[in-house]
């Protein structure tokens, strides 16, 4: 890569980071400004510009960046569920560890999902049909519930992933009292997909009855 296009590269990952940065002590994203992120990110306002342009733009940069993350987290959760045959606790670990070791991207996503800027919910909003639409593909080729056709397995990757989208503000920024050990963020997320996955199991589809 030409020196200039590797600065250039490196400039906007700065900025990405800024942003990431300023939100981490509690601010929304759309509580930030212009000014004050190209300054964390050691830049002039009008440099801004060179690379996004406004805060929506960033925004969406910012999506596209955690939700890479979020997509190769889940390749890896893949090849756990295919390869290995892993079970929920050990798909669940994945994720929890990633979520950890991405803290600020994952706090951006877990914020700005019921956040002010209407480009980046909508963008979240996108991201989060994406992984439903791959864990149904995912679910189907593993065939561990083949009595549900493809409604029905979209019905539960919907529910799989909203549960775990809910729960990234807990998995985030735990609650300052100390609570059970059965209703910490990491148990409750690995029952609650148990409990999704195991009734899945036994249920006989969008119109099927239960007898």
């Amino acid at each position: 890569m030409p020196p200039r296009a590797e600065q250039k590269l490196q400039t906007r990952h700065a900025l990405l980071a800024a942003a990431r940065s300023l939100m981490d002590s509690g601010r929304g994203f759309g509580s930030l400004s212009l000014r004050e992120v190209a300054r964390c990110a050691g830049i002039v306002p009008t440099g801004f510009y060179r690379h996004f342009e406004g805060m929506d733009q960033l925004g969406l940069a910012l999506v596209e960046e955690v939700g890479e993350t979020f997509r190769e987290t889940l390749r890896v959760v893949r090849r756990n569920e295919f390869e290995l045959g892993g079970l929920v606790e050990a798909s669940t670990r994945i994720f929890l560890d990633a979520v950890s070791a991405n803290r600020e991207q994952f706090l951006f996503l877990a914020r700005e999902q019921y956040g002010g800027s209407r480009p980046v919910r909508q963008a979240i909003s996108s991201l989060r049909q994406r992984i439903t639409d791959d864990l149904a593909a995912d679910l189907k080729l593993m065939n561990r519930m083949p009595q549900l056709d493809d409604a029905a397995l979209d019905v539960i990757s919907d529910l799989v992933v909203k549960a775990v989208f809910a729960t990234l503000p807990e998995l985030i920024d735990p609650p300052s009292d100390s609570l059970p050990a059965h209703l910490s963020a990491e148990a409750k997320i690995t029952q609650q997909l148990r409990f999704i996955f195991i009734g899945g199991k036994h249920w006989l589809g969008l119109n099927g009855s239960q007898g």
